[in-house]
C-alpha cells in the first residue's frame, strides 16, 4: 500500500494526511495489521519517527521527525503542551438534557449549542469497557481541557472547530459527548443510529432505496498544528485540508438543512 499524501516535507520533517481507518502504530493485539509507521519505515527507514498520534478513525495531519534532534525538539513541545492543535468535527446536537455540567454553560438561552464553549472534565480509562475513556468527577482521572467553536449550525448538526489544550486519549470525542454534541458516527461515545442522510435533508428526495450516508466514518479531522521548527526555532503552521466527504456533507447541509447558519 502506498504512503498517504505528504502535506509538508523538508530536511527535518515530513507530515502526512492520514486517512480515516488507518492505524498510526502497530496494533497491540494484531501486529500484522497495516499501520502508517510500518509503511513509513518500509519506505523511508527506521530513522523517521512520529511525534504524536491520532486515533485510527480520525483522519488528518500526522507529523514525523526525520532525525533524533528534530524528534527530541518536537516531542518536547508536545510534552510541554505548547503545540497549537486544531481539529474539525461534524457533531450531532442532542437535547439539552444530554449535556453534562462543564466549565461554562453548554446551552444558550434557547437550549441550543452555543457559538463557543469550553469543556473542563477529567478523563481516565473506562474499567468496564476496554479501549474506552470516561469522565471522572472525583479522583482517578487526569485533568483535561478543550475549547470548541461552532463554525456553522444546521439544526440537529453542527460543524465545529476543536482545540484540545491537553492531549488525552479520545479527549475531543468524550468532551463533545459530555457536552451533548457527540461526533457524528462515533461508535464509542455517540448514537450509531443517527446518520446524515440526504433523504432527511432534501424534500421530495428521489434516490436509491438503499441510501448511503453522506459521511459514513468518524467525522473528526486533524486540521492544523502550530509549533516551532527544529531548525529555525521559529513558529510555523502545517494544515491538512478537510476531506472530500466532509465537503460533500457540508455542501448538502448548507443547501438543504433547515435553519442553516454560518458563524465564521
Amino acid at each position: 500500500m502506498p504512503l498517504p499524501p505528504v502535506i509538508f516535507e523538508d530536511a527535518s520533517l515530513i507530515a502526512f494526511d492520514k486517512p480515516s481507518g488507518m492505524l498510526v502504530a502497530p496494533d497491540r493485539w494484531d501486529k500484522q495489521r497495516e499501520n502508517l509507521m510500518g509503511l513509513v519505515h518500509d519506505k523511508m527507514g527506521h530513522g523517521v519517527a512520529n511525534v504524536h498520534r491520532l486515533d485510527a478513525d480520525t483522519s488528518g495531519l500526522l507529523l514525523c521527525a526525520k532525525n533524533k534532534i528534530a524528534l527530541d525538539f518536537l516531542s518536547g513541545q508536545f510534552q510541554s503542551k505548547t503545540v497549537g492543535k486544531k481539529y474539525h468535527a461534524l457533531v450531532v446536537v442532542l437535547a439539552a438534557e444530554h449535556a453534562m455540567k462543564v466549565a461554562v454553560p453548554i446551552r444558550d438561552a434557547a437550549g441550543a449549542l452555543p457559538d463557543a464553549f469550553t469543556v473542563d472534565l477529567s478523563l481516565g480509562e473506562d474499567e468496564r469497557q476496554k479501549g474506552r475513556m470516561r469522565v471522572f468527577k472525583g479522583r482517578g482521572g487526569k485533568d483535561c481541557l478543550s475549547e470548541f467553536r461552532a463554525l456553522e449550525k444546521f439544526g440537529r448538526f453542527a460543524f465545529v472547530e476543536c482545540r484540545p489544550l491537553t492531549g488525552r486519549t479520545h479527549q475531543l470525542r468524550v468532551h463533545l459527548a459530555a457536552a451533548g454534541a457527540p461526533i457524528l458516527n462515533d461508535p464509542f461515545y455517540g448514537d450509531p443510529a443517527i446518520k446524515l442522510l440526504l433523504s432527511e435533508l432534501k424534500r421530495r428526495y428521489k434516490g436509491r432505496d438503499e441510501e448511503k450516508p453522506l459521511i459514513d466514518r468518524l467525522a473528526l479531522h486533524a486540521s492544523e498544528l502550530t509549533l516551532k521548527h527544529p531548525e529555525t526555532k521559529e513558529p510555523f503552521t502545517i494544515t491538512a485540508p478537510v476531506p472530500h466527504e466532509f465537503e460533500v456533507a457540508l455542501k448538502y447541509l448548507r443547501k438543504f438543512a433547515i435553519g442553516a447558519r454560518a458563524l465564521r
